[in-house]
């Protein structure tokens, strides 16, 4: 069961978190609540398994980024845990997952990557490959940007 205040919290989290140097901070005090109790109340719900995950939307176009792709990587699989810590430990990479491969696509680390242009996209795909010794992959380039949104469990009055 979830308390008012536990409800006010997901309220607060489920929209942009302020981009500042004490996010929680700046959250807290606009629910008149400390930032102690804030972050221990996040950890309790987290730990409850009402908020399994905390996620981010890079709008890459507003910093400067003209290009992403997704880079589809092969790699044994002895070796993903090994080869996807490598692949996210580099700055061009914004996310980096493993996906079970299917029959015709046999594909299964992935890592967004972001630069200024696509041929840029394409040399850091060659880095992140002879950093790794992995050398089969693809990129798959973003065309178009379709809406981002967030999910929203609790609407907060700012939403009438």
């Amino acid at each position: 069961m979830l308390t008012e205040l536990d409800k006010k919290i997901i309220a607060s989290i489920q929209g942009d978190i302020p981009i500042t140097e004490r996010p929680y901070l700046e959250i807290a005090e606009n629910l008149g609540i400390s930032e102690e109790l804030l972050l221990k109340s996040l950890k309790n719900l987290c730990d409850k398994g009402v908020i399994r995950r905390f996620g981010a939307t890079l709008r890459h176009q507003k910093t400067g980024y003209e290009a992403n792709a997704m880079v589809a990587w092969q790699v044994d699989e002895d070796r993903v845990d090994v080869v996807g810590e490598k692949m996210a430990s580099f700055s061009s990479v914004s996310h980096c997952y493993r996906r079970n491969p299917k029959d015709d696509w046999l594909y299964n680390l992935y890592t967004m990557i972001h630069a200024k242009d696509e041929a840029s996209c394409w040399e850091l795909a060659r880095s992140i490959s002879l950093e790794t010794s992995i050398d089969n992959y693809t990129l798959l380039f973003s065309r178009e940007e379709l809406k981002k949104t967030s999910m929203e469990y609790f609407p907060t009055d700012d939403d009438y």
